[in-house]
Protein backbone atom coordinates (compact mmCIF):
# COMPACT_ATOMS: atom_id res chain seq x y z
CA UNK A 1 0.00 0.00 0.00
CA UNK A 2 1.42 3.21 -0.88
CA UNK A 3 2.52 6.66 1.60
CA UNK A 4 -0.57 8.20 -1.17
CA UNK A 5 -3.43 5.87 -0.09
CA UNK A 6 -2.61 6.08 3.19
CA UNK A 7 -2.79 10.06 2.87
CA UNK A 8 -5.90 9.71 1.27
CA UNK A 9 -7.38 7.45 3.82
CA UNK A 10 -6.37 9.94 6.22
CA UNK A 11 -8.31 12.80 4.21
CA UNK A 12 -11.06 10.89 4.71
CA UNK A 13 -11.05 10.81 8.48
CA UNK A 14 -10.53 14.25 8.34
CA UNK A 15 -13.73 15.18 6.13
CA UNK A 16 -15.85 12.92 7.81
CA UNK A 17 -15.03 15.14 10.90
CA UNK A 18 -15.09 18.34 9.51
CA UNK A 19 -18.43 17.44 7.56
CA UNK A 20 -20.30 16.39 10.83
CA UNK A 21 -18.95 19.32 12.72
CA UNK A 22 -20.43 21.68 10.28
CA UNK A 23 -23.83 20.01 10.30
CA UNK A 24 -23.73 20.02 13.88
CA UNK A 25 -22.72 24.16 14.31
CA UNK A 26 -23.58 25.57 11.90
CA UNK A 27 -23.39 29.10 12.93
CA UNK A 28 -20.48 28.86 15.21
CA UNK A 29 -18.75 32.00 13.32
CA UNK A 30 -21.53 34.09 15.53
CA UNK A 31 -19.88 33.51 18.72
CA UNK A 32 -15.59 33.75 19.19
CA UNK A 33 -15.67 31.35 22.71
CA UNK A 34 -17.28 28.59 20.47
CA UNK A 35 -14.64 28.81 17.69
CA UNK A 36 -12.44 27.30 20.74
CA UNK A 37 -14.46 24.13 20.27
CA UNK A 38 -13.37 24.10 16.87
CA UNK A 39 -9.69 23.93 18.01
CA UNK A 40 -10.34 20.91 20.56
CA UNK A 41 -11.72 19.28 17.60
CA UNK A 42 -8.37 20.43 14.74
CA UNK A 43 -6.92 18.63 18.10
CA UNK A 44 -8.77 15.71 18.52
CA UNK A 45 -8.90 14.98 14.68
CA UNK A 46 -4.89 15.23 14.75
CA UNK A 47 -4.61 12.12 17.44
CA UNK A 48 -7.44 10.15 15.06
CA UNK A 49 -5.00 10.52 12.26
CA UNK A 50 -2.01 9.67 14.09
CA UNK A 51 -3.52 6.53 15.15
CA UNK A 52 -5.18 5.72 12.13
CA UNK A 53 -1.51 5.61 10.72
CA UNK A 54 -0.58 3.77 13.57
CA UNK A 55 -2.69 1.08 13.14
CA UNK A 56 -1.76 1.07 9.17
CA UNK A 57 1.93 1.21 10.16
CA UNK A 58 1.06 -2.16 12.35
CA UNK A 59 -0.85 -3.83 9.60
CA UNK A 60 1.74 -3.25 7.11
CA UNK A 61 4.70 -4.49 9.42
CA UNK A 62 2.76 -7.46 9.51
CA UNK A 63 2.17 -7.99 6.02
CA UNK A 64 5.93 -7.02 5.33
CA UNK A 65 6.68 -9.62 7.65
CA UNK A 66 4.42 -12.47 6.07
CA UNK A 67 5.98 -11.75 2.57
CA UNK A 68 9.68 -11.83 4.33
CA UNK A 69 8.19 -15.03 5.34
CA UNK A 70 7.27 -16.43 2.10
CA UNK A 71 10.00 -14.85 0.51
CA UNK A 72 12.78 -16.80 2.79
CA UNK A 73 11.08 -20.26 2.55
CA UNK A 74 9.99 -20.60 -0.94
CA UNK A 75 13.69 -19.42 -1.45
CA UNK A 76 14.97 -22.30 0.27
CA UNK A 77 12.52 -24.63 -0.67
CA UNK A 78 13.29 -24.28 -4.57
CA UNK A 79 17.15 -24.76 -4.04
CA UNK A 80 16.00 -28.28 -3.96
CA UNK A 81 12.34 -28.95 -4.28
CA UNK A 82 12.36 -32.53 -4.29
CA UNK A 83 14.44 -32.82 -1.51
CA UNK A 84 12.38 -30.54 0.28
CA UNK A 85 8.63 -31.72 -0.45
CA UNK A 86 9.83 -35.43 0.21
CA UNK A 87 10.21 -34.72 3.54
CA UNK A 88 6.36 -35.51 5.09
CA UNK A 89 6.58 -33.22 7.99
CA UNK A 90 7.82 -30.27 5.25
CA UNK A 91 4.77 -31.24 3.53
CA UNK A 92 2.19 -31.07 5.88
CA UNK A 93 3.41 -27.88 6.68
CA UNK A 94 3.32 -26.10 3.13
CA UNK A 95 -0.07 -27.75 3.34
CA UNK A 96 -1.33 -26.01 6.24
CA UNK A 97 0.40 -22.95 5.91
CA UNK A 98 -1.96 -22.32 2.40
CA UNK A 99 -4.74 -23.60 4.76
CA UNK A 100 -4.84 -22.79 8.03
CA UNK A 101 -2.02 -20.14 8.24
CA UNK A 102 -3.38 -18.56 5.02
CA UNK A 103 -7.26 -18.00 6.16
CA UNK A 104 -5.46 -16.56 9.02
CA UNK A 105 -3.24 -13.63 7.02
CA UNK A 106 -6.32 -13.06 5.03
CA UNK A 107 -8.40 -12.37 7.60
CA UNK A 108 -6.31 -10.70 9.80
CA UNK A 109 -4.11 -8.77 7.77
CA UNK A 110 -5.10 -8.64 3.85
CA UNK A 111 -9.12 -8.16 4.13
CA UNK A 112 -8.66 -4.83 6.30
CA UNK A 113 -8.36 -1.71 4.67
CA UNK A 114 -6.58 -3.39 1.36
CA UNK A 115 -7.82 -2.31 -2.19
CA UNK A 116 -9.95 -4.02 -3.88
CA UNK A 117 -7.85 -4.51 -6.05
CA UNK A 118 -4.63 -6.09 -4.14
CA UNK A 119 -7.63 -8.32 -2.70
CA UNK A 120 -8.71 -9.78 -5.64
CA UNK A 121 -5.20 -10.50 -6.97
CA UNK A 122 -4.38 -11.91 -3.78
CA UNK A 123 -7.50 -14.23 -3.79
CA UNK A 124 -6.36 -15.58 -8.06
CA UNK A 125 -3.47 -17.05 -6.23
CA UNK A 126 -5.54 -19.25 -4.16
CA UNK A 127 -6.56 -21.18 -7.30
CA UNK A 128 -3.02 -23.26 -7.14
CA UNK A 129 -3.27 -23.56 -2.54
CA UNK A 130 -4.02 -27.09 -1.42
CA UNK A 131 -7.81 -27.35 -0.07
CA UNK A 132 -8.38 -28.44 3.50
CA UNK A 133 -9.39 -32.16 2.28
CA UNK A 134 -5.40 -31.90 1.29
CA UNK A 135 -4.48 -30.88 4.90
CA UNK A 136 -6.70 -33.99 5.91
CA UNK A 137 -5.09 -36.34 3.63
CA UNK A 138 -1.70 -35.22 4.26
CA UNK A 139 -2.15 -35.24 8.21
CA UNK A 140 -3.38 -38.92 7.77
CA UNK A 141 -0.50 -39.76 5.60
CA UNK A 142 1.49 -38.77 8.34
CA UNK A 143 -0.25 -41.03 10.82
CA UNK A 144 0.09 -43.98 8.14
CA UNK A 145 4.46 -43.76 8.48
CA UNK A 146 3.53 -43.56 12.52
CA UNK A 147 1.67 -47.02 12.25
CA UNK A 148 4.09 -48.49 9.46
CA UNK A 149 7.31 -47.18 10.83
CA UNK A 150 6.93 -46.86 14.64
CA UNK A 151 7.23 -43.38 14.83
CA UNK A 152 5.79 -42.25 18.11
CA UNK A 153 3.98 -38.01 17.81
CA UNK A 154 6.90 -36.94 19.92
CA UNK A 155 9.64 -38.05 17.62
CA UNK A 156 7.82 -36.57 14.73
CA UNK A 157 7.20 -33.39 16.67
CA UNK A 158 10.77 -32.95 17.85
CA UNK A 159 12.30 -33.50 13.44
CA UNK A 160 13.50 -37.44 14.67
CA UNK A 161 12.55 -39.29 11.72
CA UNK A 162 14.20 -41.79 10.15
CA UNK A 163 16.20 -41.23 7.23
CA UNK A 164 15.48 -37.82 7.73
CA UNK A 165 18.45 -35.04 8.12
CA UNK A 166 17.53 -31.55 9.55
CA UNK A 167 13.89 -32.52 9.76
CA UNK A 168 11.88 -29.31 11.17
CA UNK A 169 10.22 -29.18 14.34
CA UNK A 170 6.89 -29.12 14.97
CA UNK A 171 5.07 -26.01 17.05
CA UNK A 172 1.49 -26.96 20.10
CA UNK A 173 -0.30 -25.54 16.92
CA UNK A 174 0.79 -28.02 14.71
CA UNK A 175 0.20 -31.10 16.84
CA UNK A 176 -2.90 -30.15 17.30
CA UNK A 177 -4.01 -29.53 13.96
CA UNK A 178 -2.57 -33.32 13.15
CA UNK A 179 -4.53 -34.21 16.37
CA UNK A 180 -7.86 -32.59 15.62
CA UNK A 181 -7.46 -34.84 11.85
CA UNK A 182 -7.37 -37.70 14.16
CA UNK A 183 -10.63 -36.61 15.97
CA UNK A 184 -12.55 -35.95 12.91
CA UNK A 185 -12.18 -39.43 11.89
CA UNK A 186 -12.99 -40.69 15.98
CA UNK A 187 -9.26 -41.92 15.51
CA UNK A 188 -8.81 -41.64 19.30
CA UNK A 189 -5.34 -43.38 19.46
CA UNK A 190 -3.74 -40.79 17.15
CA UNK A 191 -6.05 -37.98 18.53
CA UNK A 192 -4.56 -38.62 22.04
CA UNK A 193 -1.13 -39.16 20.97
CA UNK A 194 -0.83 -35.86 19.01
CA UNK A 195 -3.01 -33.91 21.59
CA UNK A 196 -0.83 -35.09 24.51
CA UNK A 197 2.52 -34.16 22.36
CA UNK A 198 1.05 -30.59 21.96
CA UNK A 199 0.65 -29.97 25.14
CA UNK A 200 4.23 -31.40 26.06
CA UNK A 201 5.26 -28.67 22.94
CA UNK A 202 2.99 -26.21 24.65
CA UNK A 203 4.51 -26.14 28.27
CA UNK A 204 7.91 -25.20 26.20
CA UNK A 205 6.96 -22.77 23.86
CA UNK A 206 7.89 -19.20 24.88
CA UNK A 207 5.77 -17.44 22.19
CA UNK A 208 2.41 -20.15 22.48
CA UNK A 209 0.89 -20.90 19.25
CA UNK A 210 -2.41 -22.08 20.43
CA UNK A 211 -4.41 -21.98 23.33
CA UNK A 212 -4.22 -24.66 25.71
CA UNK A 213 -8.03 -24.81 26.89
CA UNK A 214 -8.38 -26.08 22.94
CA UNK A 215 -5.86 -28.83 23.67
CA UNK A 216 -7.47 -29.92 26.99
CA UNK A 217 -11.31 -29.99 25.44
CA UNK A 218 -9.85 -32.17 22.70
CA UNK A 219 -7.45 -34.26 24.94
CA UNK A 220 -9.78 -34.71 27.45
CA UNK A 221 -13.05 -36.12 25.34
CA UNK A 222 -10.68 -38.49 23.57
CA UNK A 223 -9.09 -39.78 26.67
CA UNK A 224 -13.00 -40.90 27.79
CA UNK A 225 -13.49 -42.39 24.71
CA UNK A 226 -10.84 -44.52 25.11
CA UNK A 227 -12.02 -45.49 28.42
CA UNK A 228 -10.02 -42.99 31.03
CA UNK A 229 -12.50 -40.96 32.61
CA UNK A 230 -10.80 -39.92 35.76
CA UNK A 231 -7.66 -38.72 33.27
CA UNK A 232 -10.22 -37.00 31.21
CA UNK A 233 -12.15 -35.23 34.62
CA UNK A 234 -8.90 -34.10 35.81
CA UNK A 235 -8.18 -32.47 32.90
CA UNK A 236 -11.66 -31.35 32.18
CA UNK A 237 -11.11 -29.60 35.70
CA UNK A 238 -7.89 -28.03 34.56
CA UNK A 239 -9.59 -26.20 31.74
CA UNK A 240 -12.23 -25.22 33.65
CA UNK A 241 -9.80 -23.08 36.00
CA UNK A 242 -8.36 -21.48 32.79
CA UNK A 243 -11.81 -20.84 31.62
CA UNK A 244 -14.74 -21.01 33.53
CA UNK A 245 -17.56 -20.45 31.29
CA UNK A 246 -16.65 -23.58 29.03
CA UNK A 247 -20.16 -24.76 28.76
CA UNK A 248 -19.03 -27.97 26.80
CA UNK A 249 -16.27 -28.47 29.93
CA UNK A 250 -19.21 -27.67 31.72
CA UNK A 251 -21.35 -30.24 30.22
CA UNK A 252 -18.20 -32.92 30.23
CA UNK A 253 -17.80 -32.87 34.02
CA UNK A 254 -20.91 -33.67 34.79
CA UNK A 255 -21.03 -36.52 32.71
CA UNK A 256 -17.61 -37.65 33.93
CA UNK A 257 -18.68 -37.38 37.48
CA UNK A 258 -22.19 -39.60 36.66
CA UNK A 259 -19.33 -41.92 35.39
CA UNK A 260 -17.78 -42.20 38.50
CA UNK A 261 -18.79 -43.63 41.62
CA UNK A 262 -18.94 -42.45 44.62
CA UNK A 263 -16.16 -44.11 45.77
CA UNK A 264 -13.63 -42.93 42.53
CA UNK A 265 -14.74 -39.81 42.99
CA UNK A 266 -14.32 -38.94 46.28
CA UNK A 267 -10.80 -40.97 46.35
CA UNK A 268 -9.34 -39.85 42.87
CA UNK A 269 -11.30 -36.13 41.94
CA UNK A 270 -8.79 -34.05 41.26
CA UNK A 271 -5.74 -36.31 42.47
CA UNK A 272 -3.94 -37.06 39.35
CA UNK A 273 -0.66 -38.10 40.73
CA UNK A 274 -2.60 -41.56 41.85
CA UNK A 275 -3.80 -41.24 38.18
CA UNK A 276 -3.80 -45.01 36.77
CA UNK A 277 -1.80 -45.84 33.76
CA UNK A 278 -3.82 -44.20 30.20
CA UNK A 279 -5.13 -46.68 28.16
CA UNK A 280 -5.40 -46.25 24.47
CA UNK A 281 -5.26 -49.07 22.58
CA UNK A 282 -5.49 -48.56 18.94
CA UNK A 283 -8.82 -49.93 17.21
CA UNK A 284 -7.95 -52.45 14.13
CA UNK A 285 -10.44 -53.66 11.77
CA UNK A 286 -9.69 -56.98 11.43
CA UNK A 287 -7.61 -57.04 8.40
CA UNK A 288 -4.96 -54.64 9.60
CA UNK A 289 -5.02 -56.85 13.18
CA UNK A 290 -4.27 -59.19 11.43
CA UNK A 291 -0.78 -61.61 10.76
CA UNK A 292 -0.54 -60.34 7.33
CA UNK A 293 -0.60 -56.62 7.70
CA UNK A 294 1.61 -57.31 10.71
CA UNK A 295 4.21 -59.09 8.80
CA UNK A 296 3.80 -56.62 5.97
CA UNK A 297 4.60 -53.68 8.48
CA UNK A 298 8.07 -55.53 9.53
CA UNK A 299 8.92 -56.09 6.45
CA UNK A 300 8.83 -52.21 5.41
CA UNK A 301 10.79 -51.70 8.35
CA UNK A 302 13.85 -53.78 7.57
CA UNK A 303 12.73 -56.67 9.90
CA UNK A 304 13.50 -59.90 8.76
CA UNK A 305 10.19 -62.35 9.11
CA UNK A 306 11.15 -65.55 7.51
CA UNK A 307 14.72 -67.14 6.89
CA UNK A 308 15.68 -66.65 3.37
CA UNK A 309 15.81 -70.63 1.84
CA UNK A 310 18.33 -72.08 -0.67
CA UNK A 311 20.39 -68.80 0.31
CA UNK A 312 23.52 -70.23 -0.65
CA UNK A 313 21.92 -70.97 -4.22
CA UNK A 314 21.55 -66.91 -4.69
CA UNK A 315 23.86 -65.80 -7.08
CA UNK A 316 24.95 -63.05 -9.81
CA UNK A 317 25.71 -63.35 -12.60
CA UNK A 318 25.74 -61.88 -16.55
CA UNK A 319 22.50 -63.07 -18.50
CA UNK A 320 22.24 -62.69 -22.31
CA UNK A 321 19.16 -65.04 -22.41
CA UNK A 322 20.89 -67.56 -24.45
CA UNK A 323 22.69 -65.02 -26.63
CA UNK A 324 19.67 -63.16 -27.55
CA UNK A 325 20.88 -60.73 -29.63
CA UNK A 326 20.21 -57.54 -27.78
CA UNK A 327 21.99 -58.66 -24.99
CA UNK A 328 24.78 -60.50 -26.93
CA UNK A 329 27.16 -56.96 -26.51
CA UNK A 330 25.90 -56.09 -23.51
CA UNK A 331 24.78 -58.62 -21.14
CA UNK A 332 22.47 -58.29 -18.25
CA UNK A 333 23.31 -57.69 -14.36
CA UNK A 334 20.98 -60.40 -12.78
CA UNK A 335 20.81 -61.14 -9.04
CA UNK A 336 18.35 -63.69 -7.93
CA UNK A 337 16.83 -62.39 -4.19
CA UNK A 338 14.93 -65.23 -3.81
CA UNK A 339 14.48 -68.80 -4.80
CA UNK A 340 10.93 -69.74 -4.98
CA UNK A 341 8.97 -67.82 -6.47
CA UNK A 342 12.16 -66.55 -7.99
CA UNK A 343 12.31 -63.13 -7.50
CA UNK A 344 14.85 -61.36 -10.24
CA UNK A 345 16.80 -58.14 -9.43
CA UNK A 346 18.84 -56.50 -12.89
CA UNK A 347 21.29 -54.10 -11.73
CA UNK A 348 21.86 -51.13 -13.99
CA UNK A 349 19.01 -51.80 -16.45
CA UNK A 350 17.34 -48.54 -17.47
CA UNK A 351 19.61 -45.41 -17.87
CA UNK A 352 19.27 -41.84 -15.98
CA UNK A 353 18.62 -40.34 -19.48
CA UNK A 354 15.52 -43.17 -20.26
CA UNK A 355 14.06 -42.65 -16.57
CA UNK A 356 14.31 -38.74 -17.08
CA UNK A 357 12.55 -39.06 -20.34
CA UNK A 358 9.39 -41.76 -19.03
CA UNK A 359 9.00 -39.34 -15.80
CA UNK A 360 9.11 -35.96 -18.04
CA UNK A 361 6.29 -38.03 -20.95
CA UNK A 362 4.04 -39.26 -17.66
CA UNK A 363 4.17 -35.93 -15.40
CA UNK A 364 1.61 -33.97 -17.32
CA UNK A 365 -0.66 -37.15 -17.28
CA UNK A 366 -0.21 -37.95 -14.05
CA UNK A 367 -3.68 -39.30 -11.57
CA UNK A 368 -4.44 -40.88 -8.61
CA UNK A 369 -3.96 -44.42 -9.39
CA UNK A 370 -6.55 -46.94 -9.31
CA UNK A 371 -7.86 -50.44 -8.69
CA UNK A 372 -9.94 -52.98 -10.19
CA UNK A 373 -13.00 -53.54 -8.56
CA UNK A 374 -13.23 -57.61 -8.01
CA UNK A 375 -16.87 -57.82 -8.84
CA UNK A 376 -17.72 -54.95 -11.05
CA UNK A 377 -14.53 -55.07 -13.29
CA UNK A 378 -14.43 -51.27 -13.28
CA UNK A 379 -11.52 -49.38 -12.06
CA UNK A 380 -11.89 -47.31 -9.13
CA UNK A 381 -9.57 -45.28 -6.72
CA UNK A 382 -8.75 -46.93 -3.24
CA UNK A 383 -7.14 -45.79 0.10
CA UNK A 384 -4.91 -49.10 0.26
CA UNK A 385 -3.56 -47.26 -3.08
CA UNK A 386 -2.53 -43.99 -2.67
CA UNK A 387 -0.29 -43.00 -5.86
CA UNK A 388 -0.24 -40.97 -9.34
CA UNK A 389 0.16 -42.78 -12.55
CA UNK A 390 0.18 -42.62 -16.06
CA UNK A 391 0.59 -44.85 -19.06
CA UNK A 392 3.04 -44.43 -21.81
CA UNK A 393 2.39 -45.70 -25.16
CA UNK A 394 5.47 -47.53 -27.40
CA UNK A 395 4.39 -45.47 -30.23
CA UNK A 396 4.90 -41.99 -28.40
CA UNK A 397 8.70 -42.30 -27.71
CA UNK A 398 11.94 -44.10 -28.71
CA UNK A 399 12.87 -44.87 -25.12
CA UNK A 400 9.45 -46.25 -24.22
CA UNK A 401 9.99 -48.52 -27.35
CA UNK A 402 13.23 -49.55 -26.19
CA UNK A 403 12.41 -50.53 -22.61
CA UNK A 404 9.52 -52.48 -24.01
CA UNK A 405 11.98 -54.26 -26.25
CA UNK A 406 14.59 -54.72 -23.74
CA UNK A 407 11.71 -56.14 -21.00
CA UNK A 408 10.91 -58.66 -24.22
CA UNK A 409 15.10 -59.62 -24.54
CA UNK A 410 15.22 -60.01 -20.92
CA UNK A 411 12.37 -62.39 -20.80
CA UNK A 412 12.19 -64.28 -23.67
CA UNK A 413 8.46 -63.08 -23.44
CA UNK A 414 6.21 -61.94 -26.28
CA UNK A 415 5.44 -58.18 -25.53
CA UNK A 416 2.51 -57.96 -28.08
CA UNK A 417 0.06 -58.78 -25.43
CA UNK A 418 1.53 -56.49 -22.90
CA UNK A 419 0.00 -53.46 -21.22
CA UNK A 420 1.22 -50.03 -21.88
CA UNK A 421 4.56 -48.80 -19.59
CA UNK A 422 2.90 -47.68 -15.99
CA UNK A 423 4.80 -44.54 -14.61
CA UNK A 424 3.75 -44.12 -10.77
CA UNK A 425 5.05 -41.62 -8.22
CA UNK A 426 4.09 -42.03 -4.54
CA UNK A 427 3.81 -38.92 -2.73
CA UNK A 428 3.36 -38.41 1.09
CA UNK A 429 2.95 -42.05 2.51
CA UNK A 430 2.35 -42.95 -0.72
CA UNK A 431 1.84 -46.77 -0.81
CA UNK A 432 0.32 -50.17 -2.11
CA UNK A 433 -1.01 -52.48 0.45
CA UNK A 434 -0.67 -56.22 -0.05
CA UNK A 435 -2.17 -57.61 -3.94
CA UNK A 436 -1.80 -59.94 -6.37
CA UNK A 437 -1.04 -58.75 -9.84
CA UNK A 438 -3.23 -61.66 -11.34
CA UNK A 439 -6.55 -61.79 -11.21
CA UNK A 440 -8.35 -64.83 -9.51
CA UNK A 441 -10.71 -67.02 -11.00
CA UNK A 442 -13.81 -65.14 -9.44
CA UNK A 443 -12.67 -61.99 -10.95
CA UNK A 444 -14.04 -62.80 -14.29
CA UNK A 445 -13.58 -59.49 -15.94
CA UNK A 446 -10.50 -58.85 -14.87
CA UNK A 447 -8.98 -59.01 -18.44
CA UNK A 448 -10.12 -59.71 -21.75
CA UNK A 449 -10.09 -63.38 -23.50
CA UNK A 450 -7.14 -62.10 -26.26
CA UNK A 451 -4.71 -61.20 -23.22
CA UNK A 452 -5.61 -63.55 -20.79
CA UNK A 453 -4.11 -63.09 -16.81
CA UNK A 454 -1.20 -61.07 -16.20
CA UNK A 455 1.82 -64.43 -15.97
CA UNK A 456 4.96 -62.11 -15.35
CA UNK A 457 5.53 -58.44 -13.94
CA UNK A 458 8.60 -56.36 -14.38
CA UNK A 459 9.23 -53.50 -11.88
CA UNK A 460 11.37 -50.36 -12.34
CA UNK A 461 12.93 -48.32 -9.97
CA UNK A 462 13.52 -44.81 -11.52
CA UNK A 463 14.30 -43.14 -8.10
CA UNK A 464 16.25 -44.19 -4.86
CA UNK A 465 14.35 -43.61 -1.70
CA UNK A 466 15.81 -41.74 1.21
CA UNK A 467 13.42 -44.12 3.68
CA UNK A 468 10.65 -46.56 3.25
CA UNK A 469 9.18 -47.74 -0.15
CA UNK A 470 10.59 -50.69 -0.38
CA UNK A 471 8.49 -54.10 -2.23
CA UNK A 472 7.86 -56.59 0.59
CA UNK A 473 6.46 -59.78 -0.19
CA UNK A 474 4.47 -60.81 3.04
CA UNK A 475 3.76 -64.54 2.22
CA UNK A 476 7.37 -65.47 1.60
CA UNK A 477 9.15 -62.82 3.90
CA UNK A 478 11.15 -61.07 0.86
CA UNK A 479 11.63 -57.52 0.17
CA UNK A 480 13.31 -55.26 -2.25
CA UNK A 481 14.39 -51.49 -1.46
CA UNK A 482 14.34 -49.24 -4.10
CA UNK A 483 17.45 -48.23 -5.92
CA UNK A 484 17.51 -46.45 -9.06
CA UNK A 485 18.10 -47.72 -12.53
CA UNK A 486 17.45 -52.10 -11.36
CA UNK A 487 13.95 -53.76 -11.75
CA UNK A 488 12.69 -56.56 -10.20
CA UNK A 489 11.14 -59.72 -11.75
CA UNK A 490 8.91 -62.53 -11.23
CA UNK A 491 6.07 -64.95 -12.74
CA UNK A 492 2.80 -64.40 -11.47
CA UNK A 493 1.27 -67.63 -13.05
CA UNK A 494 2.90 -70.95 -12.73
CA UNK A 495 3.05 -73.22 -15.84
CA UNK A 496 -0.06 -74.45 -15.34
CA UNK A 497 -2.36 -71.11 -15.59
CA UNK A 498 -2.87 -71.39 -11.72
CA UNK A 499 -1.99 -68.11 -9.89
CA UNK A 500 1.12 -68.42 -7.19
CA UNK A 501 -0.08 -66.98 -4.19
CA UNK A 502 3.28 -66.63 -2.66
CA UNK A 503 3.63 -63.71 -5.50
CA UNK A 504 1.47 -61.28 -3.09
CA UNK A 505 3.32 -57.98 -2.57
CA UNK A 506 2.98 -54.80 -0.93
CA UNK A 507 4.32 -51.02 -2.11
CA UNK A 508 5.71 -49.95 1.64
CA UNK A 509 4.84 -45.80 2.73
CA UNK A 510 7.87 -43.58 1.62
CA UNK A 511 8.87 -42.43 4.55
CA UNK A 512 11.28 -39.54 2.91
CA UNK A 513 12.19 -39.11 -0.59
CA UNK A 514 10.33 -39.38 -3.67
CA UNK A 515 9.60 -42.67 -5.16
CA UNK A 516 9.46 -43.37 -9.08
CA UNK A 517 8.91 -46.55 -10.39
CA UNK A 518 7.60 -48.04 -13.99
CA UNK A 519 6.04 -51.33 -15.01
CA UNK A 520 5.12 -53.84 -18.06
CA UNK A 521 2.56 -56.18 -16.89
CA UNK A 522 3.15 -59.34 -19.36
CA UNK A 523 -0.06 -61.49 -20.79
CA UNK A 524 -0.74 -65.01 -21.24
CA UNK A 525 -1.23 -64.78 -24.58
CA UNK A 526 1.08 -64.95 -26.86
CA UNK A 527 3.55 -67.03 -24.68
CA UNK A 528 2.83 -70.60 -26.09
CA UNK A 529 5.78 -71.02 -27.39
CA UNK A 530 8.27 -69.10 -25.13
CA UNK A 531 6.28 -70.49 -22.22
CA UNK A 532 4.70 -73.18 -22.89
CA UNK A 533 1.64 -75.07 -20.61
CA UNK A 534 2.63 -77.57 -18.24
CA UNK A 535 0.37 -79.71 -15.86
CA UNK A 536 3.29 -79.71 -12.71
CA UNK A 537 3.08 -75.95 -12.13
CA UNK A 538 6.51 -76.05 -10.83
CA UNK A 539 8.15 -77.65 -14.42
Amino acid sequence: MSNSWILFQCLGVVTVAVCYLHMVRSEIFTALVEMESVLETEAQIATDIRQYIHQEEERLEKLRSVADDYERHSREALLDTEKHLSNPVNAFLIVKRFTVDWEKVLDDIIRINSTEAFIQKVEERRESFPSKEDLEGVSMALMRLQDTYNLPAGRIAKGDIQGVKQSPVLSAEDCFLLGRSAYGSEDWYHTIDWMQTALSEWDHEINKTINKVEILDYLAYSLSMQGNIRHAYVLTNELLTLEPDHQRAQNNKQYYERMLDDEAKSQKRGEDADLPAIKNEQQLDSYRAGAEFKTYEKLCRGEDTNPTPKAHKLKCRYFDNNRTPGLILRPLKEERVWWRPALMLYHDIISDHEIEVAKKLAAPRLNRATVQNAKTGQLETAQYRISKSAWLKNEEHEVVKRISDRVGDMTGLNMNTAEELQVVNYGIGGHYEPHFDFARKSEENAFSVDSGNRVATILFYMSDVDAGGATVFPVIGAKVFPKKGTAVFWYNLFRNGEGDYDTRHAGCPVLAGSKWVSNKWLHERGQEQTRPCALDPNA
